[in-house]
């Protein structure tokens, strides 16, 4: 078998892994509430509005131009404001469609010559992304960011799959709650954070410098710090070195003969890889689109503002948080994504019928448990059925098939809503999400390994933590 990883080890990389993906993940969410107001400064020096100008002949032209025409399709008619928004999806949905098409190669990539070199060359790509947004002058440039962004983003699938390399059966939940608790810190504050950054102007050609010079300072941080700090953890690669360092005597008993050390540990096989990636594609479909559609909501029924729904947004991440912290890490990775999932039905069915803002919050509580958990044990569960030769490729593919659901669904749903209303859209989210509920609770089952995590004490997972 592996070469155990011993617990200072341990809990000196998963502080590694939450600094990082924390810097990581603070730095992508600066740019999500700056999406309207950025594009529409691309659109007014590109593509203005006024009938007088001149026809213009770019490139954010002619992509507003199938945008409209796709618009036209609709028997309701849409506002010209919504443009901004349907371009913002637009990008949003290529983002996740070239994540998908990248996370089994960073994964394979991972397997094959170490976690940290592929996630060092993700680095890399992050920070030429995050460059050509600061000298994003026209829409061009910072179309090439997020192409750049889309096809190197690797941290969060790399961060999982570390987080499995380190962690045994019983502190496995434990550890992928961790990073979910670092996606809900980064975004309930992330985007505060990006939204005041880009009301200070430095660079007149570029208003939103200042965010992304800030982001840039944060990502290059990030890397420094992890080629300073993160050891390699694939399990072929360890060296005795780390795997002994400060190690107990009881790890020491542990470790067997040399013999023992070289063979490899094949997984006991529960849950089929294509069932989870299914379950996690569909989920994210539905999922995902409820999440783009949901300021839209907001506005026609309430009259939201931009900050009204930044608080909404914000108190789902506070909740979230809350719960990994509290609750997640401490349950076996199939009852929290049923747990998630049901919770999800009900927010889709409240807010089909909502028509007050405490039903409204009373959705989002829902929401906030979703988000808390169903990703997080859907990671877990896959890395119990992956071998530690095929970790990173098996983790990057269930990453793949989410993204995919999170590129389609915006669009899907979306369309829906115009075209049918509020009603039908939720409705129909609700039907699919029902269809998820039906696939976890009588598709999926609890692999032996998992089950043991209840008998863990809170003191253990405190100390590593």
């Amino acid at each position: 078998m592996a070469l155990p990883v011993a617990a200072a080890t341990r809990k000196r990389v998963l502080k590694v892994i939450f600094v990082s993906l924390l810097l990581d993940l603070i730095s992508f969410t600066f740019i999500l509430p700056l999406f309207p107001k950025l594009l529409e400064f691309y659109r007014n020096v590109e593509a203005p509005l006024d009938a007088s100008a001149p026809p213009s002949t770019t490139l954010l032209s002619s992509i507003l131009g199938y945008l409209n025409t796709y618009k036209a399709a609709f028997a309701r008619p849409i506002d010209s404001r919504y443009d901004i928004v349907l371009l913002g999806g637009a990008l949003g949905s290529l983002f996740s469609l070239l994540q998908a098409v990248a996370s089994p190669v960073i994964g394979h990539l991972s397997d094959r010559y170490g976690r940290r070199n592929a996630l060092l060359a993700s680095m890399a790509g992050n920070i030429l992304s995050v460059l050509l947004w600061v000298m994003a002058t026209d829409f061009r440039t910072f179309l090439a960011s997020r192409i750049v962004g889309g096809l190197s983003e690797g941290n969060v699938q790399l961060a999982t799959a570390i987080a499995t390399d380190i962690s045994d059966e019983n502190s496995r939940g434990s550890t992928m709650a961790l990073i979910g608790a670092c996606f809900s810190i980064a975004f309930t504050f992330g985007p505060a954070l990006g939204a005041w950054l880009s009301t200070i102007a430095t660079v007149a050609a570029n208003p939103f410098a200042t965010a992304a010079g800030v982001s840039l300072f944060l990502i290059i941080t990030e890397t420094v710090y992890l080629y300073f700090n993160l050891p390699e953890t694939l399990p072929s690669m360890v060296t005795p070195e780390i795997a002994t360092a400060a190690a107990t005597p009881e790890e020491e008993s542990d470790k067997g003969t040399p013999a023992q050390t070289t063979t490899p540990v094949l997984a006991q096989r529960t849950n089929s890889h294509f069932l989870l990636n299914l379950v996690h594609m569909t989920f994210l479909l539905f999922f995902s689109g409820m999440e783009f559609s949901l300021p839209f909501m907001t506005y026609d029924l309430f009259g939201y503002s931009s900050a009204k729904n930044g608080r909404l947004l914000g108190y789902v991440g506070l909740i979230a948080s809350l719960l990994q912290g509290g609750v997640t890490r401490r349950l076996p990775p199939l009852v929290s994504v049923r747990i998630g999932v049901a919770a999800c039905l009900i927010a889709f069915v409240l807010l089909g019928r909502t028509s007050t803002v405490p039903a409204l919050y009373l959705a989002a509580t829902y929401l906030a448990a979703t988000s808390a958990t169903v990703v997080t044990g859907l990671n877990a569960l896959s890395s119990f059925e992956a071998n530690e030769s095929e970790r990173g490729g098996k983790l990057g593919i269930l990453r793949s098939w989410g993204q995919l659901g999170r590129g389609l669904g915006p669009v899907l749903f979306t369309s829906v809503y115009w075209w049918a209303g509020r009603e039908v859209a939720y409705g129909m989210g609700a039907t699919g999400i029902a269809a998820v509920v039906l696939l976890v609770f009588f598709g999926l089952k609890t692999p032996p390994g998992s089950v043991r995590a209840k008998s863990k004490s809170v003191e253990e997972e405190k100390k590593e933590l």
